[in-house]
């Protein structure tokens, strides 16, 4: 590598640094916290024990994000003065070869930094809810609608995210039909907002005995899971429960009763279940958590002008609504159609391999240098 190269790199990782602090807001950060430091520094502070809690903790939060922007700031600094040292000879020489090294940490620091600035909304840290269900295509789309759920089963697993399964029903003849499970985890919400959409399929049908092409389709919602903190005001007369026996997934234990609980809001619409628990007071106790994260997503839809900033222009779970194709024949290529981010090892994809398409949305969707109202959905 030239040296000129390597000051192009340089270059822009001090551009990439700017946009991050304009991001972050440095600056506005630096000056509120400056107000509550010298609100820290009145005598009596103390005095409203409670009050200098609540402050202190303000000023700590607000000086979380700046921490690995500071550090960013300094390690770029060494490496600019490094590389004026090294002066603007072609040689591969030690030196050289060290600076690299530094530029090449550096550009890794960055984007950590990036992806960990995109996950900084209200609720991008929280647990995550997410639902699957087979759309257009029919046996082939519920197959399609199991296959999804493993890439996102291999996904958590290698994230280190924990999965429960709460709710399972089978197609008729293969795969199944709706399936929802919880996501838990540091930022599980953050990353996997991303996925919330149409997935579209094409491939040589198994179940096709003339062996033609197929296209099937599966939508994916995902939802914050919110706390006993926040108010949702859900009243038993707008509810339906309804009770049947658990299938599919969980165990021959949860088959043997009316444990699986099916729970309506009547003023909405929304419908949730849960069948993985043993007893049906603990299954509706599952199911009300997620209707009360349901019911909260709803109340914040309403607030904005369009859903599609929430959903992506979910819409029908069919043709013009995919936010990204799997093709298998005639050709191997999974495509992100929001980012264009794309990969031809289908089979890495399908076993989890999805954070290439995840870290491409989140930086479609908050695009550092832009200071958006929500960048948390």
């Amino acid at each position: 590598m030239a040296w000129q190269e390597l000051r192009t790199r340089t270059d822009e990782l001090v551009r990439r640094l700017g946009q991050l602090e304009n991001f972050v807001g440095v600056g506005e950060r630096r000056r509120h916290i400056a107000e509550l430091e010298a609100i820290m520094a009145t005598s009596g502070f103390w005095d409203q024990p409670e009050r200098s809690r609540e402050i202190i903790d303000e000023a700590n939060q607000l000086r979380k994000p700046l921490l690995p922007v500071e550090e960013l700031t300094r390690q770029l600094d060494d490496l600019l003065i490094y590389l004026q040292l090294l002066g603007d000879g072609e040689k591969e020489s030690e030196d050289f070869s060290a600076v690299l090294g530094q530029c090449e940490e550096l550009e890794r620091a960055m984007e950590r930094a990036e992806l960990q600035a995109f996950l900084s909304g209200p609720r991008d840290a929280a647990n995550a809810i997410v639902s699957i269900h087979s759309g257009a295509g029919g046996t082939e789309a519920c197959d399609w609608a199991e296959m999804v759920l493993r890439m996102y089963l291999r996904w958590a697993e290698r994230r280190g995210y924990a999965t429960i399964l709460e709710d399972w029903q089978p197609g008729e003849e293969a795969g199944l039909s709706r399936a929802v499970f919880r996501l838990v985890g540091e930022n599980a919400y953050g990353y996997a907002k991303a996925e919330r959409g149409v997935h579209r399929l094409v491939r040589i049908s198994p179940f096709d005995a003339n062996k033609r092409r197929h296209t099937s389709f599966c939508a994916v919602d995902v939802v914050a899971e919110i706390g006993d903190d926040v108010a949702v005001d859900i009243r038993e007369e707008d509810l339906r429960a309804d009770t049947y026996r658990s299938s599919g997934k969980g165990g021959q234990h949860v088959n043997k009763t009316e444990s699986a609980v099916r729970l309506t809001h009547l003023p909405t619409g929304i419908v949730v279940a849960c069948q993985n628990e043993r007893s049906q007071g603990r299954n509706r106790a599952e199911a009300m958590r997620a209707l009360r994260a349901r019911i909260y997503e709803r109340m914040l839809d309403e607030k904005r002008s369009s859903m599609e900033k929430f959903y992506g222009a979910k819409g029908e779970i069919g043709w013009g609504n995919q936010i990204r194709s799997y093709v298998f024949q005639p050709y191997q290529m999974v495509k992100d159609l929001r980012t264009g981010v794309e990969s031809g090892n289908v089979q890495a994809v399908m076993d989890g391999d999805i954070d290439a398409f995840i870290h491409g949305w989140l930086r479609a969707g908050c695009p550092i240098g832009r200071l958006a109202a929500d960048c948390s959905r």
